[in-house]
């Protein structure tokens, strides 16, 4: 959910899920755990599963927030991947936690979920948040295991071949992890440190450069767009320029000199 309340009031209620959200805009009143909080601008919330909270504008103002709604199952899967051994749950002491690096993160990974982001990205972006706020705020807090090079190299050496071989497949993290038989977080961990960007990255420069070889050729924009995996010629234009300095249009226009 992503909304701007001010004068509704939750009843107390809870979830079957952990429940992170982060407030971008006024005060948020909530009790929960026999006591009263505030989460203020840019704090982050936790909450547990099944804890029971209410929730209502600490002002006329109102607020504006963010919040996700995780499984259990898939929080302790992760928090499973940074130990490197079965755990079991992790629980959240604070319903209201100040930390700028988690709610940047929540941020981004409510954007993913709600703009249209690709799987493998929606899926790093989900793994990266949990571990986070597992490390940084829950009652077991776990340090993540250090993959030796060696092992890190043929993890990303086998994440590699298989973009290189699928560019324009929608991979998730999961498929990833079955081709190199480990966990999702030791896949981006060991992607990241060989070759110093996330696979997803990967597979949108190769989405790139496969567009570009489209516009080389002679296709349209619309065209090298949709058959390079973008979702749209804008899309396509504003990595197109990030990446290459330079606009498709312009581009096009220059091959063609």
């Amino acid at each position: 959910m992503h909304a701007h309340f001010a004068r509704h009031v939750y009843h107390r209620h809870s979830h079957e899920t952990y429940s992170f959200g982060v407030t971008e805009e006024g005060n948020q009143a909530f009790t929960c755990r026999g006591a009263a909080h505030t989460s203020v601008t840019g704090m982050v919330m936790a909450f547990n599963p099944d804890d029971p909270h209410d929730g209502h504008a600490a002002d006329a103002l109102g607020f504006t927030y963010r919040i996700v709604h995780i499984g259990p199952e898939l929080v302790t899967g992760v928090l499973g991947d940074v130990a490197g051994r079965e755990t079991g749950p992790p629980l959240f002491p604070h319903p209201v936690v100040r930390d700028p690096a988690l709610a940047a993160g929540l941020r981004a990974l409510h954007t993913a979920l709600l703009g249209g982001a690709g799987a493998l990205r929606r899926d790093e972006l989900l793994t990266a948040v949990v571990s986070s706020i597992v490390r940084r705020a829950a009652t077991q807090p776990v340090r993540a295991r250090e993959a030796t090079s060696a092992d890190a190299r043929r993890i990303a050496e086998r994440v590699r071949s298989r973009l290189q071989d699928a560019p324009l497949a929608e991979i998730t993290a999961d498929d990833l992890a079955a081709v190199t038989g480990r966990s999702r977080f030791a896949v981006y961990r060991a992607f990241r440190a060989v070759y110093g960007m996330a696979p997803s990255d990967y597979q949108r420069l190769l989405r790139l450069r496969t567009a570009r070889r489209l516009i080389a050729q002679g296709r349209s924009l619309g065209e090298a767009a949709a058959e390079a995996g973008f979702a749209d010629q804008s899309h396509l234009t504003r990595w197109f320029v990030r990446c290459y300095g330079i606009s498709p249009g312009n581009y096009r226009a220059a091959v063609a000199v």
